[in-house]
């Protein structure tokens, strides 16, 4: 008998961070076990070329999305405003993308400070707030690395710009924050990490599920159960059984909602 294959959506994965002899055989396996699409986000202008490539070799199947992460140093002027530009242009020529990774530097300014370091933020918010104008300037779907009291900051800034499309990924943040996010409408994703993490878990059972989704951020490693294991997309499989228990929920049923609901963000 055939495994049952439950509908998939990998709402948040690196995919030109992967081994390129890895790769095909990565998303074979994966669209073959029930993965539908993948939305597979950039670094800066370098990988936002290598991801649209890599979308164009699987129309429908990988949903680009182009931007500049925020856990690295600051790029120059010139080097911003060739990737905006890049972006703009595959706008006007009509292409299918969203807009992200963008967002601001939680774990490299926590770390300095940890160090007893200062840390300014004000260039980061600078390129923050570029973007969140660019996603309500295209209408395009922006994908926010944005958590805990920067999730906080993203907020003023949607708000600012009448952003509606927003996804904030591995979304950790205190309860008046994510009540802001319910009532806007956005959404949130989740990792295999839902396995282990209480306040993961805490999200999965109570979040909106009609505005939830699942993600790998792969390459990312995991732990639990993923201990030791590359991290692949089908890890899904296991977040979205673990999503229907913590909520009570027909897991084939959990599996559905979720990916509509990436497919109503990234692919309609």
């Amino acid at each position: 008998m055939k495994p049952i294959h439950l509908p998939l959506v990998d709402a948040h994965i690196h995919l030109e961070q992967y081994a390129a002899d890895e790769l095909e055989a990565m998303l074979e396996q994966s669209f073959n076990g029930g993965v539908a699409a993948v939305v597979a986000v950039s670094m800066d202008l370098d990988s936002a070329e290598r991801t649209r490539k890599l979308a164009g070799r699987h129309p429908g199947r990988i949903m680009p999305a182009y931007g500049w992460h925020p856990e690295q140093e600051l790029p120059d002027e010139a080097e911003m405003q060739a990737l905006l530009a890049w972006i703009r242009n595959r706008h006007e020529a009509g292409e299918a993308f969203a807009i992200g990774e963008v967002g601001l530097p939680y774990y490299m300014r926590t770390e300095a400070q940890a160090e007893g370091k200062g840390f300014d933020e004000s260039g980061y918010l600078r390129i923050l707030r570029e973007f969140v104008s660019l996603a309500a300037d295209t209408g395009r779907p922006i994908i926010l690395h944005a958590v805990y009291e920067d999730a906080a900051k993203a907020v003023e800034l949607l708000r600012e710009f009448g952003v509606a499309r927003a996804h904030f990924h591995w979304y950790k943040g205190d309860e008046a924050t994510t009540r802001m996010l319910a009532d806007a409408g956005w959404y949130v994703s989740l990792t295999p990490d839902v396995l282990y993490e209480e306040e993961i878990r805490l999200l999965a059972a109570t979040y909106p599920l009609e505005r939830l989704m699942t993600e790998t951020d792969g390459p990312w490693p995991f732990e639990g159960p993923f201990a030791g294991q590359a991290t692949h997309p089908l890890m899904i499989r296991e977040s979205v059984r673990e999503i229907a228990r913590l909520r009570g929920m027909d897991e084939r049923e959990a599996a559905s909602m979720l990916a509509a609901n990436a497919r109503r963000l990234y692919f309609s």
